[in-house]
C-alpha cells in the first residue's frame, strides 16, 4: 500500500528538511491538530459524548527528548503525555516528534520549565479552553530502570488455532456473543491487531486488550474481527474507538474497555484506551517487549 500525502494532514508523508530542523526552537506551530468530531460522527456520534464509551485517554510515550540546561548541557528524559478522549483535536503523530525534536538546541533551567512548556503547547493544540485535559510526566534518566515492560494481561487469543481468510476491511459481523448463557467478566489480549497510516501506508502493528462483563463473547469470533482490521487504513486514536463500538453494538456489553499498545515509530508509541465507565481508572502504564 503506498498513499500519496495529503497537505490537509499538515507534515504528514511530507519530507521536513535538516536546516527547517536545525532552525526549530521550542515550536508549538509543528504541532498539527486533527479533529475528533468527524470520525466520530462516522461512528454514529456526534462528537459531543454520545458514544458509548465515557472514559478514556490517548497516551503517548516519547523516548526522544532532549533540551540544554543553562550551560548548555545536553539532558534527556522519556515523556508521558495523556490526552483525555473528551479533548477537541487529536495530534498527529509526526508533527509531535517533530516539535518534541524542536526542544534539542533549546535551554531551560529544569525539567520542571521544560514540562510545563510542553503541557502547555499540547493542550493548545489538542484541547484549547480546557488545558486540564492533558497532563504529561518526565522520567529522568535515575527513573529509566524503573520504566517497566510488561505483557498485557489476559487470555491470549493468539493461541486459538482458526482459519482466517483475507478480509479488505474490518467485519464486525464476525462478532458475537451467547445472550443465553450467564454473564461472565473476561480479559482478552491479543497481539495479533495491524492496521495502516492513513496517509503514508506504512503499517502500524499493536497489542490489544479487551475487558468485558456481560455475555459471553465468542473467542474466535473475536479474534477474526482483530484480524480483520489487517488492511484499514485509520489512526490509532480512530481504531481503538472503532473497535470499542463495534464490540459495544454487536455483543452489548454491561461494561467494556478496549485498550491499544502500538510498536514505535518515530521514538513515539501511542496507546490508546477507552472504557464505558465514566469512573474508570487509566490502565497500567507499562510498554510491551514490541514497543
Amino acid at each position: 500500500m503506498n498513499l500519496p500525502a495529503r497537505p490537509s494532514l499538515g507534515p504528514l508523508g511530507r519530507s521536513i528538511s535538516a536546516e527547517a530542523l536545525a532552525a526549530a526552537r521550542c515550536d508549538a506551530s509543528l504541532l498539527f491538530p486533527i479533529a475528533r468530531a468527524p470520525q466520530r460522527a462516522a461512528l454514529g456520534g456526534d462528537g459531543s459524548g454520545s458514544l458509548p464509551f465515557a472514559a478514556g485517554a490517548d497516551v503517548w510515550t516519547a523516548y526522544e527528548l532532549s533540551w540544554l540546561n543553562m550551560r548548555g548541557k545536553p539532558q534527556v528524559a522519556i515523556a508521558h503525555i495523556a490526552v483525555d478522549c473528551r479533548s477537541t483535536n487529536i495530534i498527529e503523530s509526526k508533527s509531535l516528534k517533530l516539535y518534541l525534536n524542536s526542544y534539542s538546541e533549546c535551554r531551560f533551567a529544569s525539567a520542571k520549565e521544560v514540562h510545563a512548556r510542553m503541557v502547555r503547547d499540547i493542550a493548545a493544540a489538542a484541547s484549547p479552553g480546557a488545558p486540564h485535559l492533558v497532563h504529561a510526566l518526565l522520567a529522568p534518566p535515575d527513573e529509566f530502570a524503573h520504566q517497566t515492560v510488561r505483557e498485557l494481561a489476559g487470555i491470549n487469543l493468539d493461541a486459538l488455532d482458526i482459519e482466517c481468510p483475507p478480509l479488505p476491511a474490518p467485519a464486525p459481523e464476525l462478532l458475537y456473543a451467547d445472550f443465553a448463557a450467564p454473564p461472565v467478566e473476561e480479559t482478552l489480549a491479543s497481539h495479533l491487531l495491524k492496521s495502516h497510516c492513513p496517509v503514508t501506508g506504512q503499517p502500524d502493528w499493536a497489542s490489544v486488550q479487551i475487558m468485558y462483563r456481560g455475555a459471553p463473547i465468542a473467542h474466535e469470533g473475536l479474534l477474526r474481527y482483530i484480524i480483520s482490521w489487517r488492511q484499514h487504513s485509520g489512526f490509532h486514536e480512530h481504531c481503538v474507538e472503532q473497535i470499542f463500538c463495534d464490540i459495544h453494538a454487536r455483543c452489548r456489553p454491561q461494561h467494556l474497555r478496549v485498550y491499544a499498545r502500538y510498536c514505535r515509530r518515530g521514538g513515539i508509541d501511542i496507546n490508546p484506551w477507552r472504557s464505558s465507565d465514566a469512573n474508570a481508572a487509566p490502565p497500567t502504564a507499562a510498554r510491551t517487549a514490541r514497543q
